[in-house]
């Protein structure tokens, strides 16, 4: 049975009703699963750093920091080549080498935390293997986004991606409750292995799904030479710049909250950590489709309004040492990365849509229907490299907080860096996107002032 479709027209009405949606929903839901793994083996250093000192690892506070960011830079990088093996081996196909890849970096995991004479380089390295689980979003994403028509990209990217972000409130939440098994036997120390072994059966029908039910589509071919020409856009830099601000917190905060937790209110000992990274993921397909619904530059000009006043939040309350209010504020932090997420991701295929139809108007339908079937492209090639740049957010945070720690005591100085880049993107937000609006807007109020 071959797996590629030949013809694929998702804005033909009547071909997606007919037949359209259910493929595309099939595909959906597999690329879900992958992505859920991918994320999980990407995170589940953000839960294994902290509780290495009871095994006997002698690593400071600001090595901790760097095996949770590790992953998270090579996970960033790994996206810029799985970006571009969508279109050139099919999504389909590469779905099903990605998720294998991943039984790597969980072994790994399970035989070095059992090791507490491992220098740190080599842990280091090990904890960089995860990163391959960090590459699975970007062509994912790329996948999913050729399946659906432009008017519903954004609740499907939004599904997506949030089925993919819960992978990291997934490994947060389960790791305390598999690290156990097997204590009660030997009653000498908590099994880390057993957060690497827990995957391993995911893995498996994660690939089993890949192989038998998606499908890799012909339209969707493109040359890398195709692909790269979106770095010459101007908007594709703006996107990723704005995407780091979203994404790349929802990825660092994500991967630093347990370990930073720990440090600053070390008298808390639920597992709590799972909550930031669960309500960050849910709220990503609400930001896709309040984009949907009330335009994407709108939606995500105010989200990091409320970013930024999030984080003067959590500032206030870690400096009174208030943990309820410094939770509170976190958690409403997670809340606007997810809103983020799902926006950013929702304006880049209108963007690029609109970009194509302006050079196609008046050259007839033949035109419009190629210049739609190059916004796609752009728009996968877009997607998987803003990616692929606000993924780097899962490292310069943590890097961020671990230094912070070591030079002044606390993360308040980190926090401030981070504040400060919300802002730049409200002024990029609103230069690019939102300003003809409001100048449009604006414009009868002066003709009646001027009269």
């Amino acid at each position: 049975m071959s797996h590629w479709i030949e013809k694929w027209n998702p804005e033909d009405e009547v071909f997606w009703e007919k037949e359209g949606k259910y493929i595309a929903r099939r595909n959906l839901f597999w690329s879900i699963l992958a992505e859920h793994i991918g994320f999980s083996v990407w995170l589940m250093w953000s839960v294994t750093a902290p509780r290495l000192p009871k095994l006997g690892f002698a690593y400071s506070t600001e090595q901790l920091f760097t095996l949770v960011a590790v992953p998270g830079l090579v996970g960033a990088l790994m996206r810029f080549p799985y970006t571009f093996a969508v279109p050139r081996f099919g999504g389909r196909n590469w779905t099903i080498v990605s998720a294998t890849l991943l039984v790597g970096p969980a072994l790994l995991l399970a035989i070095f935390v059992q090791r507490p004479d491992t220098p740190f380089w080599l842990m280091a390295l090990v904890a960089a293997t995860a990163g391959l689980g960090g590459g699975n979003f970007a062509s994912s994403m790329a996948n999913i986004s050729f399946f659906y028509p432009d008017k519903k990209k954004g609740l499907a990217l939004g599904l997506n991606a949030a089925g993919g972000n819960i992978g990291v409130s997934s490994v947060q939440l389960l790791a305390p409750m598999v690290i156990g098994i097997g204590a009660a036997a030997s009653s000498s120390r908590p099994h880390l292995e057993n957060i690497g072994f827990m995957w391993l059966p995911l893995i498996a029908i994660a690939v089993f799904g890949a192989i038998f039910f998606m499908d890799n589509l012909s339209s969707a071919k493109s040359n890398f030479a195709d692909q790269i020409a979106v770095a010459r856009h101007k908007q594709t830099w703006i996107m990723s710049i704005l995407y780091i601000a979203t994404f790349g917190s929802f990825v660092g905060y994500s991967a630093a909250f347990p370990l930073l937790l720990k440090t600053q209110f070390p008298q808390i000992t639920a597992n709590l950590a799972f909550l930031g990274a669960l309500i960050g993921s849910i709220a990503r397909p609400f930001g896709g489709y309040l984009a949907d619904k009330l335009g994407g530059a709108r939606v995500t000009f105010w989200n990091f309004v409320a970013m930024a006043l999030a984080t003067l939040g959590v500032l206030h309350f870690l400096q009174e040492k208030n943990f309820a209010g410094f939770l509170t504020m976190f958690l409403a932090l997670f809340v606007t990365t997810g809103l983020g997420n799902g926006s950013t991701f929702r304006m880049i295929p209108v963007i690029f849509r609109s970009e194509r139809m302006r050079q196609a108007r008046g050259r007839g339908p033949e035109a419009e229907t190629e210049a739609l079937r190059h916004a796609r492209r752009d728009s996968a090639a877009v997607l998987g490299l803003s990616s692929a740049i606000g993924a780097l957010g899962g490292y310069f945070i943590p890097r961020g907080f671990g230094a912070s720690i070591k030079a002044t005591g606390g993360p308040e100085t980190a926090l401030s860096g981070f504040l400060a880049y919300y802002v730049v993107s409200i002024v990029l937000t609103w230069w690019y996107y939102r300003r003809r609006h409001f100048m449009t807007r604006l414009a009868p109020s002066l003709a009646g002032a001027n009269a």
